[in-house]
């Protein structure tokens, strides 16, 4: 069975539509690299100390059947010292089983000065890991829709 609307065929679609969810994915890891990048450019440093972990097994909401392989997810704790000297603690919104922190590790915190509670541990995962999976996964979506549509742009020319 052949699908055609309009004179597209279905090749044009598929291409069309890897493109598009390729330039969504894409344009969605730019603007999450540009909060990062607002936020490094506002944010107080502050040392900061792991005081526990808090063990959930949620992952995030999810009413998906849980796997075997799935276990709870350690999201660390971490109090510090604001700049205007009040003692904060907030719960990383990064967990990851194994742990990446143990508790009493020491970390760098950073902090929005208006705004204390908006608070991250400088690391690559917390700062960057979600740019960089909408944006990996944008790019190569959006580079096998191209390379769809050049090969068949090449073959309706020859």
């Amino acid at each position: 069975m052949l699908l055609q609307v309009r004179g597209w065929g279905a090749r044009q679609w598929v291409t069309f539509g890897a493109i598009a969810f390729g330039a969504l994915f894409t344009a969605i890891g730019l603007i999450l690299a540009g909060v990062s990048i607002s936020f490094l450019a506002d944010a107080k440093r502050a040392p900061g100390t792991v005081v526990t972990l808090e063990w959930r097994s949620d992952h995030g909401g999810s009413s998906r059947k849980t796997r075997g392989s799935d276990g709870p997810v350690a999201y660390p704790v971490v109090e510090f010292t604001s700049a205007d000297g009040a003692p904060r603690t907030f719960r990383s919104s990064m967990g990851s089983n194994p742990p990446s922190y143990e508790r009493g590790e020491r970390v760098e915190v950073l902090y929005r000065a208006d705004s204390p509670e908006d608070a991250r541990i400088n690391g690559f995962v917390s700062l960057w890991l979600l740019p960089l999976i909408f944006g990996g996964i944008g790019l190569v979506i959006l580079g096998v829709g191209t390379t769809i549509a050049v090969v068949g742009r090449r073959r309706r020319r020859a």
